[in-house]
């Protein structure tokens, strides 16, 4: 006899967790394994050069059988964080003046004055362009590789040979005042250190202001060697105001008053005999940044950074043969400044050839030949050790010196090769490394033989010593040929991918897509009933329009230029849904105002885009070029700032409003209901008074601001929690068995909602009220054409077109808030909202909220709201609980395989691309931000359905609550952190950019 029909569904029931934990296992497995080959990193090795390493017997040509000697005394490097290139430069070197330019006078006057011993450099930065990568490849010579971003927060101490080490193991004595990084990096490595957080963007002055405390005082003292002075407020005036702001201007302005202060010290202590007698000035930055303040990735913008280089003694005349003269122009005052171009990669080198320590085992740059003809101790003319000739001119003095420099530097990178090949994984193709190794050795011969022919005899004839010039210029160029060849080979054997494990990844990822597939056509099925089956061909076009979405906004991704409009690609096919939804409305004579009212919606949202990915309204305040202003421009400046003030006060009226609407029909447990309702307006009033805060309205009320900025948020957040936690135990011990399962499921998704919405409005700023009502407006017109097309197709099945808008709608609302899937695109200022100080683990919760909210949070929580409306009302409540409870299961599948899909075409396009020059900057973040996205749906699914299979054993009623409650709070909490995790390691080093071949699209 067979079992009865509840046997088989509860059987039925039981096996779908099983299934959905098969499907996350593999995606998971697929995920890893695609990434461990995809995700490059460079073998780092953990020899440090020494003093013994060179020596007369060792295997070493006799042009370079020891370290460089000092040509510098003393080193002041002051850092300014995010300096761009046209900070520094004269504005006429650029084809429109802005207001930013032209503030650090003082280093523009040097430049022009005293060119024999001042220099503006533009520095080209290898991305990824974050402080700490940064300062990591300053100091070690090397290229930054995909892991070190992971380390932005919390970075551990630098193992790798670096000139941090090589200072303080010959004995030079190093004071640092600043960004703490540095002592995150270096903990043990400096005999003075006044460290200050660095991780608090909205503090312009605290770093800063320590730093100008101890800097001009260290300068008159003599115990140390090297002084390192890191100033952050430039940085993070970008991040909060932008560059075109008045924070920034102050900022240089006050710059400018300190470097001239430092150059005044300098200066007077510079006479024979005194403290600065042989002192060389660096003025740097670590990165450039955008326009809006943003910095990460590989854009002109933000790898173009300045170093200025200046020295209180003048080097002789024959020095301007040196420095380059092709990029010269007049300033201001009519004075002609000449700019110079190097690569960061070639600073640990300089400096340690300019203090004379060993160079960094793991350097791969060259000794810039203009940086150090700028210390007047490399014009010193003598004899230089038996490899000496007669007497020279200042000119070939300088060259026989520098040539025996690059002889050791050339020999270094030559033994980091060796070394390299022997140990990595992963080495250097033979072709390549035997074409590095022959340049390396014709280099050395030259060097060999031109020591014989110019010092053959004492008094050689006036041909050959006439000839000496062109033989080390032909040696140089030897050697830089060498040196520029392996940064070439390095940047592109570093970016050879393991296929092997790619390519598993990629075969699992679409096993992955069929089981989900295959499970969602199961379910459709077993939904059916027989006359429904016999009627199944009607929604066979609306799975064809939902597939061929899918797939055409996932085969975009194989486009650069495509991913960079994602957000335009997204609002075009959700657009074209909709037109679709009109047209067969007006075919059938039955057009509704839903789909008026989405076909609008989808209008705001597409002007709402280009708003949010122009990126240039951190504040209320308008710029010129950005699209808004062509209304201030009707209305008038003041009554558009009005405007922007009340707004979203008004918009967030609305959105109480609405919440408290739905609040109030949806819950019927009288404590939760009341206490919801009590702590959402208590939030949105802490909301509306955080904003009120921040403008002129309580300027003059210091206690009442300061509660409002620090304090209201917080009440946000402690509410969302409060609600959560008082929910969960509510659905615990509270009577529900009464209530039908799809009151109990609203019941869950409004409540879920409610507690998370306050926190995601205020961490997205004024604009989130606009945002909610575009998401509320798109979720009330797809539930609404949804029982429209339920009611004329009269199925069950879950329709594939309103999850594939939902999902578009979610990527529509990501970039209309003004994100970006790269470093730009995180708005780190939203991590502080309520908060001064960093503490990773609350402002990266913080961060991925903000950053996750709209596109990843607050969709999945609304997916059961789409789903209950396809039940049929049935007499009876066993089979309205299993029609509910696959309808959601059903919803949740459905749109963790749309993601599915686009993260499987996502990897096959980024495998395709991965030796496009934009791999790293745009095609890597797009499989970062995809491949994890259906875990969040997965989680969920299984966890609902396990919730289901034992809906009748009431014994386990209390656990499997807390496990579904779990499941919800687990799925914003996991998909957020995984998300971040992800955004946090977007970017590879130049190695990946400069040497990868371009591919159109």
């Amino acid at each position: 006899m067979s079992p009865p029909a509840s046997h088989r569904r509860r059987s039925r029931l039981l096996s779908w967790p099983l299934l959905f934990v098969a499907i996350l296992a593999v995606h998971s497995l697929a995920v890893y394994l695609f990434t461990r080959g995809f995700l490059l990193t460079r073998t780092e090795l953990d020899l440090h050069s020494s003093r013994d390493d060179l020596s007369p017997q060792g295997n070493v040509s006799p042009g370079c059988a020891s370290w460089p000697p000092a040509a510098v005394d003393r080193l002041v490097i002051v850092v300014l964080d995010a300096l761009r290139f046209d900070f520094v430069a004269p504005s006429t070197f650029f084809s429109e003046k802005q207001p930013w330019m032209d503030k650090l006078q003082v280093l523009q006057k040097l430049a022009a004055d005293e060119k024999n011993s001042a220099r503006i450099f533009k520095a080209l930065a290898d991305p990824p362009t974050t402080s700490l990568q940064r300062l990591k490849a300053l100091t070690t010579g090397g290229l930054p590789t995909f892991i070190d971003v992971g380390n932005s927060f919390g970075a551990p101490a630098i193992v790798e040979d670096n000139i941090m080490h090589q200072l303080a193991k010959n004995g030079k004595r190093v004071v640092m005042m600043g960004d703490d990084t540095w002592i995150q990096l270096y903990p043990e490595h400096f005999n003075k250190s006044f460290p200050y957080p660095s991780f608090n963007v909205k503090d312009l002055d605290t770093v800063d202001n320590g730093v100008i405390e101890h800097l001009l005082p260290s300068l008159h003292k003599n115990d140390w060697d090297v002084l390192i002075a890191h100033f952050l407020g430039v940085d993070h005036a970008g991040h909060i105001f932008g560059v075109d702001s008045t924070p920034m201007i102050q900022k240089l302005e006050q710059y400018n008053q300190i470097l001239e202060g430092v150059i005044d010290t300098l200066r007077s202590l510079s006479k024979p005999g005194g403290t600065h007698e042989n002192t060389l000035l660096l003025v740097m930055g670590d990165h450039g940044q955008t326009l809006n303040g943003d910095h990460g990735g590989g854009t002109a913008e933000e790898v173009e950074t300045s170093l200025f280089a200046w020295s209180p003694r003048t080097p002789p005349d024959a020095v301007l043969s040196v420095l380059d003269d092709s990029s010269c122009n007049v300033d201001l005052h009519g004075k002609e400044v000449c700019v110079s171009t190097m690569q960061q990669l070639d600073f640990a080198v300089t400096i340690s050839a300019l203090l004379g320590i060993p160079f960094p085992f793991g350097s791969i740059g060259r000794v810039n030949p203009e940086l150090y003809a700028l210390s007047t101790r490399t014009w010193v003319n003598q004899r230089m050790g038996t490899n000496a000739c007669t007497s020279q001119d200042d000119l070939e003095a300088w060259m026989g010196r520098y040539t025996e420099v690059l002889c050791v530097n050339c020999w270094q990178v030559k033994r980091y090769i060796d070394q390299y090949s022997a140990t990595s994984v992963i080495g250097f193709p033979l072709e390549d490394l035997q074409h590095i190794t022959d340049l390396y050795s014709r280099a050395q011969e030259n060097w060999s033989a031109s020591l014989i022919t110019t010092c053959s005899s004492e008094t050689g004839s006036q041909e050959k010593v006439e000839g000496k010039g062109s033989v080390l210029l032909q040696q140089i160029d030897a050697y830089n040929d060498f040196l520029q060849s392996f940064a070439k080979l390095a940047r592109s054997a570093w970016t050879e991918f393991d296929l092997w494990s790619m390519g598993v990844g990629l075969l699992l990822m679409i096993l992955s897509v069929i089981i989900q597939a295959s499970t969602l056509v199961n379910m459709n099925t077993i939904s059916q009933s027989s006359d429904q089956k016999s009627s199944g061909s009607r929604i066979i076009p609306r799975f064809s329009l939902a597939f061929a979405l899918v797939v055409i906004r996932a085969a975009s991704f194989l486009s650069n230029s495509y991913i960079l409009a994602e957000g335009r690609v997204a609002n075009f096919l959700l657009a074209t849904s909709c037109i679709t939804s009109v047209w067969h409305s007006v075919l059938k004579g039955n057009i509704s105002i839903e789909d008026l009212v989405f076909l609008l919606l989808n209008i705001f949202t597409r002007f709402g885009i280009e708003v949010g990915m122009s990126k240039q309204l951190p504040a209320p305040t308008i710029t010129k070029d950005h699209p808004v202003s062509v209304i201030c421009k009707i209305l008038g400046v003041n009554s558009c700032n009005i405007l922007l003030e009340l707004f979203p006060i008004i918009s967030l009226a609305f959105v109480a409003y609405i919440m408290l609407k739905c609040l109030s029909r949806a819950i019927c447990q009288r404590f939760l209901k009341y206490f919801l309702l009590c702590g959402t307006m208590v939030s949105y009033l802490s909301i509306a008074f955080h904003w009120a805060s921040e403008t002129t309205l309580f300027s003059h009320a210091g206690t009442v601001q300061e509660f409002g900025r620090s304090l209201a948020p917080c009440i946000v957040y402690a509410i969302g929690g409060l609600s959560l936690a008082i929910s969960a135990f509510s659905r615990i011990f509270g009577p529900t068995v009464h209530l039908k399962m799809n009151k109990r499921i609203i019941i869950l998704s409004a409540v879920m909602l409610c507690s998370w919405s306050p926190t995601i409005l205020i961490l997205l700023g004024r604009q989130g009220p606009f945002v909610a009502l575009i998401s509320m407006t798109g979720a009330w017109c797809i539930v609404k054409l949804q029982q429209k097309h339920q009611r004329e197709s009269e199925l069950s099945v879950a329709d594939p077109v309103s999850v594939i808008q939902w999902s578009l709608l979610a990527v529509c609302l990501f970039y209309l808030t003004g994100h970006w899937c790269t470093f730009d695109g995180l708005r780190y200022g939203a991590a502080f909202i309520g908060f001064d100080h960093f503490h990773i683990i609350r402002q990266g919760f913080l961060l991925s909220i903000d950053t996750f909210g709209v596109s990843h949070i607050l969709p999945i929580l609304s997916l059961p709201f789409i789903a209950i409306v396809w039940y049929n009302t049935t007499s009876k409540d066993n089979e309205l609980k299993d029609v509910i409870l696959n309808n959601i299961n059903k919803v949740l599948l459905m749109y963790g395989l749309i993601t599915a899909i686009t993260a499987t075409l996502t990897i096959i396009c980024v495998a395709i691309q991965r030796r496009h020059l934009m791999v790293w900057g745009l095609f890597a973040p797009k499989g970062g931000a995809h491949l994890r996205a259906p875990w969040t749906c997965s989680l969920q699914v299984g966890k609902r359905i396990g919730d289901s299979a034992a809906e009748g054993r009431r014994k386990q009623q209390a656990a499997r609550k807390i496990h579904g409650w779990a499941a919800w709070i687990g799925t914003g909490r996991e998909g957020g952190e995984s998300e971040m995790h992800a955004t946090g390691k977007r970017w590879s080093s130049a190695a990946h950019t400069t040497g990868v071949r371009n591919t159109e699209d």
